[in-house]
């Protein structure tokens, strides 16, 4: 839902919109009579399989990951105002200003180049000498005239009262008025600890030994995390869920 043109997604030769890509599946799915309800689940109770008020034979955890923060006092005091980790929520208010985008994968590089589209300038502050993004992303940041990389840089505080005004790295200070994280991703487990099994980095493993609790997605995939592979393992687990279910009548 945060990301703009999808071009690996099967179906599609001149790419779609992450927004649009996901509503079409869900008008697919109300289509042969899923039922979607928007809220958010705040406690669940996996012994008797309820969430909320709404009880289930089976369930499938498919939460995903959401961002990965820097860690820093004032980047947390000023997010919203100025430090953002959505470039296609906030870059909009960044016309004709510096700002900044931290990280080195595919996301940091895609918030970048988007970033183009508004802001005068862009810096990739990187924490190596090298980025692992896809070489295809590489090539179109560093193709990019808008864009500058620093290397070797890590952000060490952000700097602004009400609004950032600039940041401070172990190379020195860099004047801008945005700042974009783009570093990863943390598992959306949280609600679910002590109820399910749970990797070192805190990600759902795929086995369970809860009866009926099925897991699919980037809740669990901290290897490929793309659209398709997601997809993947949400009809794995769907397929699961009715052998589940057709065992346990």
């Amino acid at each position: 839902m945060q990301t703009t043109l999808v071009e690996n997604f099967p179906g599609f030769p001149d790419g779609i919109q992450g927004p649009e890509l996901m509503m079409n599946m869900r008008k697919q799915a109300e289509n042969i009579g899923v039922t979607f309800v928007d809220k958010n689940v705040k406690k669940v109770d996996l012994a008797t399989l309820s969430v909320d008020e709404y009880r289930a034979k089976a369930i499938i955890i498919a939460t995903g990951a959401e961002f990965k923060w820097l860690g820093l006092p004032s980047e947390q005091r000023l997010i919203g105002r100025g430090v953002s980790a959505c470039a296609t929520c906030d870059a909009a208010f960044f016309k004709d200003k510096k700002v900044i985008v931290v990280g080195g994968g595919d996301a940091a590089m895609e918030e970048a180049l988007f970033l183009t589209r508004f802001a005068s300038e862009v810096i990739i502050v990187h924490r190596k000498d090298v980025f692992r993004a896809s070489k295809i992303m590489q090539d179109r940041v560093l193709g990019n005239p808008k864009i500058k990389v620093q290397w070797n840089t890590e952000v060490t505080e952000v700097l602004g009262e009400n609004k950032v005004e600039g940041v401070v790295t172990n190379n020195g200070r860099i004047d801008c008025e945005g700042l974009f994280v783009a570093i990863g991703h943390n598992p959306a487990t949280k609600i679910f600890e002590g109820q399910i099994n749970l990797d070192p980095k805190g990600y759902a493993l795929k086995q369970q030994e809860a009866k009926g609790v099925f897991i699919a997605g980037d809740v669990h995939d901290h290897k490929y995390r793309q659209a398709i592979t997601a997809a993947g393992y949400g009809c794995e687990a769907a397929l699961d869920v009715e052998a589940f279910l057709s065992q346990n009548n």
